[in-house]
């Protein structure tokens, strides 16, 4: 343990004294998990809106408002004619279009159907969706209000039963995309630094010639993984928290759950990354080439096959079933669990027996693979 502690102080000076490093480990986490805490949103907010409102009645009107007021959309510019909603489209000066008929109002007052047009850019899929639901949302809104209005002023008018739901929305009650992506940058920016921190150290001691000099001390090649290994695990550590303390009191992102369970989970997972890292610097000769495996190999499958940006469920069944062999996909389902759902081991369970499955495994091959490499 002497020879450990030996190796694990040398490492540290060492990290301390490369600034690249030591950027790395302390400066990187915070800096990505707050860009892509920003960017890493699907929140569609102001999508500029050009009107056409053939009515131009109060009716119309009120609803043109309640577009412009629901913090939703823009108003990019109004048309005379449905044909001027084109050039705004195809410019790409609006994402959502509104037609309204010159009968919109009177058919409205008369409690007949009232028909709108609606158009949406569909250049972006998932935008238009967004968008578009939220249009349906605001004229469903403006309807009830309508037929509100009218019973009000007249009390012995029969109006049609409506049903309406009472909607309750559990562990993200504001819809907030930001709460349910920062949690999965935290996983994601956990995995970048560990790995390629780990990658990069072993085979930087391979490209400056001091690994031959460790090997030829009496330090036997256990004492040497393990001492380099510490330091790092004690740096995934640091790296959790000041993740978390960006992700709580940066973003407000509510953690529900129990801070010594994610950490629990947090060890694991950075175990797992190690000994991907560990493996990676047995593979490549320089630090560049490093990087080039991991991203490749690592990161970029990871980040689509781990639900971080499309959801698992939606993907093809043979794609499904490979996701079951990322440990990045555990650890998000384990995070954002602790954090949106205060759940506990009683829930997480399988995804921590999963990660505790990789860890060995991975750890072990690579610990193998090492020992060749040297010897």
């Amino acid at each position: 343990m002497n020879t450990i502690m030996l190796i694990v102080m040398k490492e540290l000076r060492q990290l301390f004294r490369d600034k690249r490093l030591r950027f790395m480990a302390i400066a990187a986490p915070i800096i990505q998990l707050t860009v892509l805490g920003y960017a890493a949103v699907t929140d569609i907010k102001y999508v500029p809106l050009v009107v056409c409102d053939y009515d131009r009645s109060s009716i119309s009107r009120a609803l043109v408002d309640r577009f412009l007021n629901s913090g939703y959309f823009e108003l990019a510019g109004t048309v005379d004619t449905a044909d001027g909603v084109d050039e705004y489209i195809e410019h790409g000066r609006a994402g959502l279009a509104l037609v309204i008929p010159a009968d919109f109002g009177a058919k409205t007052l008369a409690r007949r159907t009232a028909q709108l047009q609606v158009i949406a850019d569909g250049t972006d899929g998932n935008s238009a969706n967004i968008a578009l639901a939220y249009a349906t949302m605001i004229v469903n809104s403006h309807s009830q209000d309508v037929l509100r209005d009218m019973l009000d002023k007249n009390p012995q008018s029969v109006l049609p039963p409506r049903i309406v739901p009472e909607i309750r929305v559990w562990h993200n009650a504001s819809l907030k995309s930001r709460n349910y992506m920062v949690p999965g940058v935290l996983a994601f920016v956990l995995m970048l630094i560990t790995m390629s921190m780990t990658s990069m150290a072993i085979v930087r001691e391979r490209e400056i010639g001091t690994m031959e000099q460790l090997l030829v001390t009496p330090i036997r090649p256990w004492q040497l993984l393990f001492g380099k290994l510490i330091p790092y695990i004690l740096i995934g550590m640091i790296d959790v928290t000041l993740a978390l303390l960006v992700a709580v009191y940066w973003f407000q992102v509510p953690l529900r759950g129990s801070v010594g369970l994610l950490y629990f989970c947090g060890g694991l997972f950075v175990l797992t990354m190690l000994g991907l890292g560990l493996f990676v610097s047995t593979v490549a000769r320089t630090q560049q080439q490093a990087l080039m495996i991991a991203q490749f190999a690592f990161f970029i499958p990871f980040i689509y096959f781990s639900g971080f940006v499309f959801p698992i469920e939606n993907m093809p069944v043979l794609i499904q079933k490979i996701t079951y062999f990322v440990p990045l996909r555990y650890f998000m389902e384990i995070v954002r669990g602790i954090f949106l759902k205060g759940v506990g081991v009683e829930i997480l369970w399988p995804q921590m027996l999963a990660l505790v499955a990789f860890g060995i495994t991975i750890f072990t091959l690579a610990v193998l693979r090492f020992r060749r490499t040297i010897e």
